[in-house]
């Protein structure tokens, strides 16, 4: 079949081709989701951030 005598091969280029497809699904799906919101956590690490890059 297609010069793919192995059939774990054919197993692996199946595997590549449902991957890709599950890859667009998940983009299509996730495409104008939008950010997540911003938490304190989030806030407290900006600060600290800010902090480390000045005393740099």
């Amino acid at each position: 079949m297609l010069g793919i005598e192995s059939k774990g091969i054919l197993i692996v280029y199946l595997l590549c081709i449902a991957s890709s497809i599950l890859c667009v699904v998940y983009g299509l799906l996730n495409w104008n989701r939008g950010e997540e919101a911003v938490g304190p956590d989030d806030v407290k690490w900006a600060a600290e951030e800010s902090k480390v890059e000045e005393e740099l």
